[in-house]
């Protein structure tokens, strides 16, 4: 009989992702997305650190802390075949919640290490580190499984001037959506469990909490036109929506002529 085993978080990581559905699905999506891991205090885990800025990347195991439960077969998002065996997958609903990812090391100091791709939700419970070794964890003749025979590459996502002064507007005042926007978008413009998209021919709008993506089409690239607030015109006049939004619309004020 196997013996129960009990593993005890050692810190957390911090990203911008609050939900599941803004987290990209792999490190290499989420392209330079910032984060940081912290560790716990009194447990000596700044002497465990040691040595470890002399490596570029590294592994992080972690907990899908908001998985309940575990699916036998999932739709992953890049399958067009239907649902998957969740062990030929990464999916995260798993009998054993435990994500890994190979993330880049900016900065190690004390009980904290800065890194640069991160897909997981913000402060996913930390379960180890380890470093990333290029000799022994790339194998560059490995098979693809069923991707290779199902194939989706990623879409590009451009960005119009309007919709690069919104996003760096809304990072300044904290609400950091760059990352999970193109994320979402780099998987194609189709609707999927993972993304709430609306199309209408060559145009759509992704879903995004309470925030909405307006985006066209062009070949295999999908351009960002403009981003609105999921609020209607009525709640952002009462005060009724979150003051960032109605901030939003008042210097934003949506293109959109059916409002």
């Amino acid at each position: 009989m196997l013996a129960d085993a009990v593993f005890s978080p050692i810190g957390v990581v911090r990203t911008p992702f609050a939900e599941r559905r803004e987290a990209p699905r792999q490190p290499y999506a989420a392209g330079e997305a910032p984060g940081t891991i912290e560790l716990l205090p009194g447990h000596r885990y700044e002497d465990a650190l040691r040595d470890l800025d002399q490596w570029t990347h590294l592994w992080l195991v972690y907990w899908f802390h908001l998985n309940r439960d575990w699916r036998p077969t999932v739709l992953p998002p890049r399958s067009r075949q239907g649902r998957r065996g969740v062990f030929s997958t990464r999916a995260p609903h798993r009998p054993n919640p435990i994500g890994i990812s190979v993330l880049r090391i900016v900065r190690v100091e004390g009980l904290r290490v800065d890194v640069l791709g991160v897909d997981m939700i913000d402060q996913s419970p930390v379960l180890d580190i380890k470093p990333y070794v290029p000799f022994a964890d790339a194998i560059p003749e490995a098979g693809t499984g069923w991707i290779a025979a199902d194939p989706e590459p990623a879409w590009m996502v451009e960005w119009t001037l309007i919709s690069i002064a919104q996003i760096e507007w809304l990072a300044a005042q904290g609400v950091a959506l760059r990352e999970s926007i193109t994320a979402a978008l780099a998987l194609g413009p189709q609707a999927h469990a993972y993304r709430r998209i609306r199309r209408d021919g060559p145009r759509g709008t992704l879903s995004l909490k309470d925030w909405r993506v307006a985006f066209t089409i062009d070949g295999h690239s999908l351009r960002v036109d403009h981003i609105d607030t999921g609020y209607r015109p009525a709640q952002i006049v009462s005060g009724e929506a979150p003051a960032v939004h109605v901030a939003f619309a008042f210097r934003h004020p949506s293109p959109d002529t059916r409002r």
